[in-house]
């Protein structure tokens, strides 16, 4: 039947109604809090903005968080927003004050869409505006507003307070992870010296700005003490480490710009020109910023970013009509570092010692990696190992959700994958056998050994993550104790040779059920010994119940719906303080007399596995 297409095929959506069919125009993925990157983090991260756009001009020095698994709840102490403005604040869509650069002048929230989002996709919503010793309240259901309370007296001290509850009708069941959050909270601090947040009881504050986020955070010993420069419109933290890789911390306005953006490819380009002009060697930009770990805040006016979640830096000026971030970072990174480096004799040796070794090892494995690259490409015009999907990684935002690669051991295992799969979005990459535990070894190794060969070639990440072909990279073993040693091997390799893979979130391991319990009607597929006792009063009694033992025995047909719609990924990520030297030392080194202590303490014996 042929569609008819008139003016009644012409709709107008009203604000919340957009914002609830489209929310990932708005906050990005929706995901059940597992990811740090999920949208229910988002929502706290739009009010949060807001309160800390009040305390960066000069307003209100504590806000309190209190998020619980069901609300949120946060409340600063600024100007408060005008009464009367208050509902079309948080619900009529470009309304802010922000427009006006006299009032808020380098800020993250400039398009009044952020806090409309919050309420829009919240199940409840609440507002307080605490301002001259008066309050106006108003409360929201879906964003529709269900009471305007008039304005009364009041004795709190001034600014708002936010209480939400997101929507899972639209966001399903999630769950808050603690440690997001705090992630969050801390960098808000480091952005902003001074600053108090209280989550949950306990006080954030830092003292020292991005010096203190990169001790924390780094995620492996420093060469030398970190280069710490602050000039009125932007703060830097520098070091390297004996990694490879490359490790940033970017910020604008104190917006975590974890996808970077025109500020640090600035960065980029002036500290190689800084470390070339200094050293007065043109050396190679990969050694000299192979291992860094740099942590970079700049301020500008009216900021562009790339999508509403403000993830990466799109503008070229500082101001509209001023000076270039890449200019601007030229020169100042110019001057500061090679002043500090000229003033600390001792950083200066330090950093040449680590460029220099960094070039002797790309140069040592120089021949090797032409005759692996050969036999790569020679690999993949007969397709052996890799089953690739139609559609690859890039960087339209669009796209950049769709493209997976399942990394599994064995014929039967990647067989089952193969025939699963999305053919336009799900590749396949088939390791032979267990693949060489990496700890201790040089890069040397990738080039040597074909699986790591091929598979860094099926990846293109030789050069860094830029060339990732693959957003989600996801490795899918057996559950027993083979396939986990599987694992521990690849992400070894990952941690060791391109911990990027990790820090930028990429990597995953699949979750695959362990059970199958059905009767004549229905069939339900349980991932732990809960669901499974849940499945068998569910179902009813004596239900058929299948302990899968590993991929292989999936058919291809019941594995379709576990990489699917309903795939379960379990995100491989550093907490701050996992250090990947002492991490790898203690797991994958030798079989020292403490592991084993540990092994022992921590011994627990699966009857299933039996």
């Amino acid at each position: 039947m042929e569609q008819v297409y008139s003016e009644e095929s012409i709709r107008t959506l009203d604000w919340k109604e957009h914002i609830r069919r489209r929310p990932g125009m708005y906050i990005g993925k929706l995901g059940d809090g597992a990811s740090p990157d999920d949208g229910v983090y988002i929502l706290i991260k739009e009010v949060l903005d807001n309160s800390v756009d009040e305390y960066m001009m000069g307003h209100g020095k504590k806000i309190e968080v209190e998020v619980s698994q069901d609300h949120v709840r946060i409340r600063d102490y600024g100007r408060g927003i005008p009464l009367g403005k208050l509902i079309d604040a948080a619900s009529k869509m470009n309304t802010g004050a922000k427009y006006d650069s006299n009032v808020f002048k380098k800020t993250v929230g400039l398009n009044g869409v952020g806090i409309k989002a919050v309420n829009a996709l919240s199940s409840n919503f609440k507002i307080s505006s605490h301002r001259e010793n008066q309050v106006k309240t108003a409360v929201f259901e879906a964003g529709n507003i269900i009471e305007d309370l008039p304005v009364h007296t009041s004795t709190a001290h001034n600014g708002v307070e936010v209480i939400f509850y997101p929507d899972k009708s639209v966001f399903g069941e999630f769950t808050f992870v603690n440690e997001f959050i705090e992630s969050m909270i801390k960098n808000y601090t480091f952005l902003n010296t001074g600053l108090a947040i209280i989550y949950n009881g306990t006080s954030f504050v830092s003292k020292n700005g991005l010096l203190d986020l990169l001790n924390e955070n780094i995620s492996s010993t420093a060469l030398y003490l970190p280069i710490h420069i602050k000039s009125p419109d932007l703060e830097l933290a520098i070091t390297h480490s004996n990694h490879y890789g490359e490790e940033y911390y970017t910020f604008v306005n104190g917006q975590h710009t974890t996808q970077g953006g025109t500020h640090l490819l600035a960065f980029r380009e002036a500290f190689v020109k800084t470390i070339r002009d200094f050293y007065r060697k043109d050396f190679d930009a990969s050694d000299i910023r192979t291992g860094i770990v740099a942590a970079i805040s700049i301020k500008i006016e009216d900021p562009v970013f790339e999508s509403q979640t403000k993830t990466k830096l799109g503008s070229k000026n500082m101001t509209p009509d001023g000076i270039s971030i890449r200019q601007y970072m030229l020169d100042t990174v110019t001057k500061t570092i090679d002043d500090y480096l000229h003033k600390n004799s001792e950083t200066a040796r330090t950093l040449q010692a680590k460029i220099i070794e960094s070039e002797k090892e790309r140069k040592a494995i120089s021949g090797i990696q032409k005759l692996a690259r050969d036999r790569a490409k020679k690999a993949s015009l007969h397709n052996k190992k890799l089953r690739d999907c139609r559609v690859h990684y890039n960087s339209e935002a669009e796209r950049r959700d769709d493209s997976t690669i399942f990394i599994t051991e064995g014929d039967s295992a990647s067989g089952s994958i193969t025939k699963s799969r999305d053919v336009n979005t799900q590749a396949v990459f088939s390791l032979k056998g267990k693949p060489l535990n990496t700890f201790g070894l040089t890069k040397k190794i990738v080039y040597e050994n074909e699986e790591f060969n091929l598979l860094q070639a099926a990846l293109n990440i030789e050069d860094g993550m830029d060339g990732l072909r693959y957003n989600n990279v996801v490795i899918a073993t057996d559950a027993d104790v083979d396939g986990m040693h599987i694992r521990l091997l690849l992400i070894t390799f990952f941690l060791k040779f391109f911990p990027d893979l990790v820090r930028e979130k990429h990597l995953f391991v699949l979750q695959t059920p362990l059970f199958r319990v059905r009767n004549k009607k229905q069939t339900r597929y349980c991932y732990n010994d809960e669901e499974r006792d849940d499945a068998i009063k569910t179902l009813g009694p004596n239900p058929e119940i299948t302990r899968f033992k590993g991929l292989g025995e999936i058919s291809p047909d019941e594995f379709k719906y576990f990489i699917g719609a309903d795939i379960r990924l379990e995100p491989v990520y550093l907490r701050r303080e996992d250090q990947i030297d002492t991490m790898l030392e203690f797991y994958m080194g030798k079989n020292t007399p403490v592991r084993q202590d540990f092994i022992i303490d921590n011994l627990r014996v699966d009857e299933e596995m039996l």
